[in-house]
């Protein structure tokens, strides 16, 4: 069974929290929304999302600020108009499952955000259903993307498509797979990268100070991260032919010091007014899991995972 409670969490009095016994998430509904607390209810477990405390500590009105945690943005990103500041209220309704969550309609886009936060009644499972409406009289061309921002210190794993051989023959394939995207401030020979046979990993590192990111057409729809030993998997869907923003990415991955950010992107479409683009992903804390050195024994390890959620 589901419970939610009415919790203060640092600086915000007005926060929702969401427990099944076995997993808790913590929500601010005067900001955003964000997700700032997703975590086994173990004593020792850790919470996934970064919290920028000091920006908890100090809200700026008509200001944005990450805050840290998960949240609801649209694509492609220009500062004018993704980094609106959801710094207002959230009306949100709860009916025993669903904890639904309505952002009032941004004054500067026209866009309004909607969140459906799901968590299994057992088990270690949230799905979010998120959906942002154009409430302008006229068409609207975005992406819904959802960005979570992982706590410090932890290791991006990142599927790559199964490896077929060169050829016409049964088997093989002159086709083109794994389109990467990189931003113009990254660096492909930067240490905090691993490019491997079955993943493309990337550490989350304090002592290196650059900026870092990467997109891919994420077929296989997850990514996870691992922080102190236990894993986090974000799965999301590929719709193979529909227009992605940024080259095509269904999924980016941010780095610098303090965070690592995990975002999953919907198709890029024209929306219509009252029409709306949506979004799901799924997460799942499946805790302590031993990742193998070897990408081929942390490939079956990793599938298990998956295939378990």
């Amino acid at each position: 069974m589901v419970e939610l409670e009415k919790v203060s969490y640092k600086n915000f009095t007005d926060c929702l929290r969401l427990t099944n016994g076995r997993l808790e998430v913590i929500v601010s509904v005067n900001l955003g929304p964000r997700i700032l607390v997703c975590r086994r209810m173990e004593a020792d477990a850790v919470n996934f999302m970064k919290n920028f405390d000091d920006q908890i500590a100090a809200v700026v009105p008509d200001q944005w600020q990450s805050y840290g945690g998960h949240r609801l943005w649209h694509a492609p990103e220009t500062w004018e108009r993704t980094y609106y500041p959801d710094n207002t209220p959230v009306d949100y309704q709860w009916d025993g499952k669903v904890l639904h969550m309505v952002c009032q309609p941004e004054t500067t886009t026209g866009l309004q955000k909607e969140i459906d936060l799901l968590l299994s009644e057992e088990g270690t499972h949230v799905l979010l259903r998120q959906r942002i409406f154009n409430r302008n009289l006229w068409p609207v061309r975005f992406a819904p993307w959802g960005l979570t921002v992982m706590a410090a210190g932890g290791r991006l794993i990142v599927p790559q498509e199964p490896y077929v051989p060169h050829g016409h023959e049964e088997g093989e394939s002159f086709d083109y797979a794994r389109p990467l995207v990189l931003w113009k401030f990254t660096k492909m020979n930067d240490p905090r990268f691993q490019w491997g046979e079955f993943f493309i990993q990337m550490r989350q590192d304090d002592t290196q100070e650059s900026k870092l990111k990467f997109g891919v057409a994420d077929k296989p729809g997850w990514a996870a991260y691992e922080l102190n030993g236990e894993l986090f998997v974000k799965s999301f869907d590929y719709r193979e032919n529909a227009s992605y923003p940024d080259g095509g990415c269904n999924a980016e991955f941010f780095t610098m010091p303090g965070f690592l950010e995990i975002e999953a992107l919907g198709t890029h479409e024209q929306i219509a007014p009252g029409e709306c683009a949506n979004l799901d992903e799924e997460w799942d804390l499946p805790g302590k899991v031993a990742l193998p050195q070897d990408e081929t024994a942390m490939k079956t390890v990793l599938e298990s995972v998956v295939t378990a959620r």
